[in-house]
């Protein structure tokens, strides 16, 4: 027996796929909401404390070098769901463009608006989508917290918090709140026999930064503004609630029998002027500030803990849990399966967009279009369009902008622009981009 285990050890230290479980594997996939990507212990960070995150990290397939599609939260999670990149799935946006004259309350009310969504839900709804496709393998799933399509129902899930408000309405709830429609869930789906996918996408630590008295206390004097204070006091908060869904995995024994998956929707690093987010270099921007996040893969007993250095992304998770869980994958999905060892480091790239907020024209991705990067080994080439977004996302003009190229192993806060240094770099990367921008 001691030799049959050290052997299956070996196979899944090489990084090959488990063998296919006799019993289906539950899924828990958490997504944070703006983090940035070294605002984590495990990442180095000396600001903040993410205890349970590194936890869960030391158990974890770890790929430090994860990118999000997009810088922003509704295309990035359509991204997630669909295992395709934002040009194919089609959301670029978060809302649909109206005319300016509208605003607030009266904007997201507005015939246009809510005919614009519902052609937003119809186009994510053409695209294969990772709860449905876990449901035709028997699994019952559970959408919680962030949510952009409308109905939980609209993303194959079983059961869910929202109702069809703009990204999540009451199931924002959760994590800030409550944690008690996803432990109910866990514990019914166990009761019934059935194998779950719960989405736990929490509004943490997205504003209002309005963290425990006791978590701002602590970050109040190590942190250098006010504002980054609270925001990693949320950072804090958001993974103690981790380490209340893991205790209740555990209790229920559920914790060698489910997969979790980790990746924050986008970057966001705080201002120090005011209390916002810094948008020239995170969330909204093509730099890694925006949309470098940690991906993490752990199944106790299954999946070995290492580190991964090779870029990942977004678009990978969905065809890894498939398989994971014995259901069919999509032949014309754009990610890899991240236990693959082979195939990861074979891949020249990995790439995304940047776009309006608002869909300036749904079915047309490059209207959108603010930027294109790709991350080829160390070095990261962005490309814009000309295309700014203004006050009223309605976008502007401005094609003097050029390319700009770095080596994010010698500067990973892409402070040293090197594209006048390295042309033949720039052109090779560029034709790289081009071609995947282009389907070829």
């Amino acid at each position: 027996m001691r030799h049959l285990l050290l052997l299956l050890c070996a196979f899944t230290l090489a990084g090959a796929a488990p063998a296919a479980p006799a019993k289906a594997p539950n899924i828990l996939m958490i997504i944070s909401d703006d983090h940035a990507w070294f605002d984590y212990g495990f990442m180095g960070s000396k600001a903040v404390q993410t205890p349970h995150l590194d936890k869960l990290a030391a158990e974890s397939r770890v790929f430090p070098r994860g990118y999000v599609t997009n810088s922003l939260c509704g295309p990035s999670l359509a991204s997630i769901l669909t295992g395709r990149h934002v040009h194919r799935h089609g959301i670029t946006g978060n809302d649909p463009l109206v005319p300016a004259a509208a605003t607030g309350a009266a904007r997201q009310k507005s015939p246009a608006f809510l005919e614009g969504r519902a052609r937003m839900i119809q186009r994510f709804q053409e695209s294969p989508i990772l709860p449905r496709l876990l449901g035709e393998r028997g699994y019952v799933s559970l959408q919680t917290g962030k949510w952009w399509m409308g109905d939980y129902s609209t993303g194959g899930f079983t059961e869910g918090m929202s109702k069809g408000g703009r990204h999540g309405d009451v199931g924002l709830d959760i994590g800030r709140k409550t944690l008690a429609p996803l432990t109910e869930f866990i514990s019914r789906a166990k009761q019934d026999g059935k194998p779950f996918f719960a989405w736990y996408a929490p509004m943490l630590p997205h504003d209002p930064h309005t963290p425990p008295a006791r978590l701002l206390a602590k970050y109040r004097d190590r942190s250098p503004t006010p504002q980054a204070a609270r925001y990693h006091a949320m950072v804090e908060w958001f993974d103690e609630t981790i380490g209340e869904v893991r205790a209740h995995l555990e209790k229920e024994g559920l914790t060698r029998d489910t997969i979790i998956v980790y990746i924050a929707d986008n970057g966001w690093i705080p201002r120090t002027d005011k209390a916002e987010v810094d948008f020239a270099r995170s969330k909204q921007s093509p730099f890694d500030g925006g949309v470098r996040s940690p991906i993490l893969v752990s199944w106790p007993g299954r999946i070995a803990p290492t580190t991964i250095q090779a870029p990942a992304s977004a678009v990978d998770l969905m065809p890894t849990l498939l398989k994971l869980a014995g259901a069919k994958v999509p032949a014309d999905g754009d990610g890899l399966d991240l236990l693959d060892d082979a195939a990861l480091k074979a891949r020249p790239f990995v790439a995304g967009q940047n776009s309006t907020h608002d869909i300036r024209e749904l079915g047309r991705p490059a209207a959108s279009l603010r930027y294109r990067w790709l991350v080829a080994g160390d070095l990261k080439l962005i490309v814009s369009s000309g295309l700014k977004t203004g006050a009223t996302q309605h976008g502007s003009a401005d094609a003097t902008e050029p390319p700009r190229l770095f080596d994010l192993k010698a500067d990973p806060h892409e402070q040293r622009d090197l594209a006048a240094e390295r042309p033949a770099d720039v052109k090779r990367l560029t034709g790289l981009l081009d071609g995947w921008w282009d389907g070829r």
